[in-house]
């Protein structure tokens, strides 16, 4: 038995399944690993020892790579000075006062530790300074784990989500007529920069939905929030839609913020700042200092070194071999997001046979990816890490071609 078979049996005693969320290996396909043991830059190493190229980065929040040494200098420092104490550390204000000053749209920040968490904060901010109740979302849309938001039924009451309205991404008239569904009732707008919706291709935000939608709030007096959750740090420093000159009211961070380390922010407009105040929102691992230094550490590294420039060109490189490959091997693929948060898929594959054929045989050869979920890069991705990358998705198209044929 191998040594993860051998944890699964393990964990399968003494946790419900085993494992479970988004995290569980039986979701992914038969040839996913479920522990790992080790990860430097953008390279991880499971149970048994097997090294792939990362193209996950811990499923988005590593940013900077893997045990990044200005991210974890901080924390070490940090930890020997003390994490969990009465309140919080001096870095509280040192990495509020950053992100203030990075993030345009922002006069002041909460912390917190999960996206979830900065999701659900954010609209509370947006029901305290509203007085209303009803928030409009993205049909699709995965904004976090509480039971408003969580993907499935089970074990939540319909009456969590009763107050959610559904609009189409992309399509500014399903927005407004959601708005108008809810009779005056509409405390937020909650979207994500980009539509990155599991098992189905991405959509880049056009122009005209996202001033459209910021528009729509300023009429009907609601509040736009932006989950950057999955965006933050990889499209722009200031903000996933700074580039499209569109602002929000309010903006949810987490995953890449401390470079692996737990946790999340909500920015917000200074009038909103009175609401914010207003609110019980708390946890008990909230204001823990080490976490806060090791964000602090990787947005002045991200600045510092022009990490989305690295990132981007990882991901120009990545995308423009797999087109080649797919085009050599006789694959129609569509490559779509951000190139730094890229995902492929396959022509007329409905049933994801291909993508999950080709993802496992993409393990094989090294390369860790996911057949259903985007991927991410990272500013440790250098030329060489992606070429290693192709020569292992090179060799999956190969596999795959054998047995399925090309298109």
């Amino acid at each position: 038995m191998s040594i993860d078979a051998n944890l699964r049996e393990r964990a399968a005693r003494v946790v419900p399944g085993g494992m479970y969320g988004h995290l569980n290996a039986a979701l992914h396909g038969p040839s996913y690993p479920q522990f790992f043991v080790g990860g430097q830059g953008c390279r991880q190493r499971d149970a048994d020892g097997r090294e792939y190229v990362d193209l996950m980065c811990s499923w988005g929040p590593v940013v900077l790579g893997h045990r990044h040494p200005a991210v974890e200098s901080a924390v070490t420092a940090q930890l020997a000075a003390g994490d969990c104490l009465n309140g919080p550390g001096p870095v509280y204000v040192e990495l509020a006062e950053l992100l203030v000053e990075t993030v345009p749209q922002a006069d002041w920040v909460m912390f917190s530790k999960n996206g979830t968490d900065a999701t659900t904060q954010a609209l509370m901010v947006a029901r305290a300074a509203t007085g209303r109740t009803k928030v409009l979302m993205a049909h699709g849309a995965y904004h976090g784990a509480d039971p408003w938001c969580t993907p499935g039924p089970a074990g939540t009451t319909p009456n969590e989500r009763a107050d959610l309205a559904e609009f189409v991404y992309n399509d500014l008239a399903s927005v407004e007529a959601a708005a108008a569904g809810a009779e005056g009732d509409v405390a937020a707008i909650i979207v994500t920069p980009f539509k990155h919706d599991s098992f189905e291709d991405q959509e880049l935000p056009t122009p005209e939905f996202a001033r459209g939608v910021r528009a729509l709030a300023d009429r009907i007096g609601a509040a736009l929030v932006i989950d950057d959750v999955r965006g933050g740090w990889r499209i722009d420093l200031g903000g996933s839609w700074e580039p499209l000159g569109v602002r929000p009211d309010l903006y949810a961070f987490s995953k890449a913020l401390g470079n692996g380390h737990p946790i999340a922010a909500v920015t917000g407009a200074d009038s909103l700042r009175g609401p914010a105040q207003s609110l019980y929102s708390t946890g008990s691992f909230w204001f823990n200092a080490a976490p806060m230094a090791a964000a602090k550490a990787t947005v002045e590294t991200l600045r510092d070194i022009d990490g989305i420039a690295l990132m981007e060109r990882a991901g120009t490189r990545l995308r423009a071999g797999l087109a080649a490959q797919a085009a050599s091997h006789g694959f129609t693929v569509r490559q779509t997001g951000p190139v730094q948060i890229p995902w492929l898929s396959f022509e007329g594959d409905a049933t994801l046979e291909k993508g999950m054929f080709w993802a496992g045989a993409c393990l094989e050869e090294g390369v860790y990816l996911h057949p259903w979920h985007n991927w991410f890069l990272s500013a440790a991705h250098t030329d060489d890490d992606i070429d290693r990358a192709l020569q292992g998705t090179d060799a999956a198209f190969a596999k795959l071609r054998a047995r399925f044929g090309g298109d």
